[in-house]
């Protein structure tokens, strides 16, 4: 689709929203919106470049304890492949990292299972993450 055609797509479904708002909305409320903003889904590379900068997060927050961690690119494959719902974009993603890999991983290192001056290697084996060092 060429830039004036996706506009006039674009234009075309802000008029079909309004009109199912008017549908479903008493006057005053509808009063009150300024804008109808369009976002498309996340696709499967969105949401991999996702698990990369979260992923970015949870290192930072690591090295600021001595850890060094790395995520392999099977694991996160894994993480983007249960974490991809395009209806929801990146919320079931944030969850997902937080119960496959955060917890998992914070429960090893409060067990002493890791010594901080080897680096984590997150890797994905048998279905589940793998937590090696």
């Amino acid at each position: 689709i060429n830039e004036k055609n996706r506009d006039e797509v674009h234009e075309e479904i802000k008029q079909s929203v309004m009109q199912m708002l008017k549908q479903s909305l008493r006057p005053e409320f509808i009063n009150r919106i300024d804008e109808i903003i369009l976002f498309h889904a996340l696709t499967k590379d969105d949401i991999r470049q996702i698990v990369r900068l979260q992923f970015k997060n949870v290192q930072e927050l690591l090295e600021k304890h001595g850890i060094k961690a790395e995520l392999t690119d099977a694991a996160a494959e894994h993480l983007a492949e249960i974490g991809y719902d395009p209806a929801f974009g990146a919320r079931p993603l944030k969850r997902i990292m937080q119960k496959e890999l955060v917890n998992p991983l914070s429960k090893k290192i409060l067990e002493g299972s890791f010594k901080k001056e080897i680096p984590i290697t997150i890797g994905f084996k048998e279905k589940n993450l793998d937590f090696d060092q």
